[in-house]
């Protein structure tokens, strides 16, 4: 019998939750997937304003403490911002960030290891320890690790957790400020890199590998001195792999039409972010909740704390398909790498289809 997922049920470890903001400190915001999701990774942006920036926090650095993917800021710690990681979603305070009145949000929520952490070793030799809380089943694991002093240009061993090569890397230094930079596997070569706060197509400016991709295993991947790490700093690293019906991490060459590229994931998609390669475009976020339904209109911009544009695409039950001639998202000829997650396989473990929107 064919396999055609590991997870039939994606939610119990992504969600896409949005809500109306009340200004209110210690306000729950409850997931409503099948399964209950206690998040470690959750991103909140405002959909409406474009002055509230795009809020990262998670269960290794702890709640109240923020980082931004539109801004090189160094962690900040606001009481009243993401308050608590629920069994089954989030406590925010009356930041605006998080909760103005009336207002309304998207958060989207990855489970890692409810919060329990462990140190890692593999990277011990050429490396660091790191700290580590890893969900394999899903693929995702949050790595933190501090740099501790300055060995020169070279490179140095981190372990991730995963139990399988990483195809996706987001790394922020958590302690100053600093770009996030990004690996993702198909850009096409060990000192290529993005950031996710630039709207840059893909750079080797600074770098000898920044991240080198000939030295990732199952247990460890590999980052450069000379470009990202610094001194006695923290680190935090998002790390992703794909899992068959939940996650892909690929790319596509767009057509410049409203009859636009078919992006094949084998899930129908709760979550996609693109980003063309070979020029200066912004990143581009979809979700299966803001519209509900296809033509899905409503972009958010994760490197701009912009509200809501129009790029439209249709998200099916087996990938997603362009629908606008628009040059960040779907420029003839050009390349472009996504992330997506799953809100249902496109057929479960025991062979029962999803359908479309």
């Amino acid at each position: 019998m064919a396999v055609y997922t590991t997870i039939n049920d994606p939610s119990a470890h992504f969600q896409t939750t949005i809500y109306t903001g009340n200004a209110t400190s210690s306000t729950n915001i409850n997931n409503t997937g099948n399964s209950n999701l206690q998040p470690d990774f959750v991103w909140i942006k405002n959909r409406t304003g474009g002055n509230d920036w795009h809020d990262l926090t998670d269960t290794t650095r702890g709640a109240t403490k923020s980082l931004f993917s539109n801004n090189t800021n160094a962690q900040g710690t606001a009481a009243q911002s993401l308050q608590a990681f629920l069994s089954n979603g989030i406590t925010i305070g009356s930041d605006a960030q998080v909760n103005r009145n009336n207002v309304p949000y998207a958060s989207w929520q990855w489970k890692a290891n409810g919060g329990t952490t462990v140190t890692n070793t593999d990277g011990a030799t050429n490396g660091y320890n790191t700290t580590v809380q890893a969900n394999q089943t899903a693929g995702f694991s949050i790595v933190k690790f501090n740099a501790p002093f300055d060995q020169g240009n070279g490179r140095y061993n981190l372990g991730h957790g995963l139990g399988v090569k990483p195809e996706c890397i987001i790394t922020k230094c958590s302690s100053a400020s600093a770009d996030w930079y990004i690996y993702h596997k198909d850009m096409g070569g060990s000192n290529i890199y993005l950031r996710l706060n630039l709207a840059d197509a893909t750079s080797t400016a600074g770098a000898r590998y920044t991240f080198y991709e000939p030295a990732f295993t199952s247990t460890i991947f590999n980052m450069d001195w000379n470009n990202i790490l610094l001194q006695n700093q923290d680190f935090i690293c998002y790390c992703f792999a794909g899992v068959q019906g939940y996650s892909k991490f690929g790319k596509y060459i767009g057509n410049g039409s409203t009859d636009g590229t078919f992006t094949y994931t084998g899930f129908k998609p709760a979550f996609i972010i693109v980003k063309r390669i070979n020029d200066s475009q912004d990143w581009v976020l979809w979700d299966h909740k803001r519209d509900g339904y296809n033509q899905t209109d409503k972009s958010l911009t994760p490197n701009e704390p912009s509200a809501e544009e129009t790029r439209s695409i249709d998200i099916l039950s087996n990938g997603f398909k362009q629908r606008q001639n628009n040059t960040a998202t779907n420029a003839d000829g050009s390349t472009y790498v996504y992330l997506a997650f799953a809100s249902n396989p496109f057929t479960t473990s025991d062979g029962v289809p999803t359908t479309a929107r």
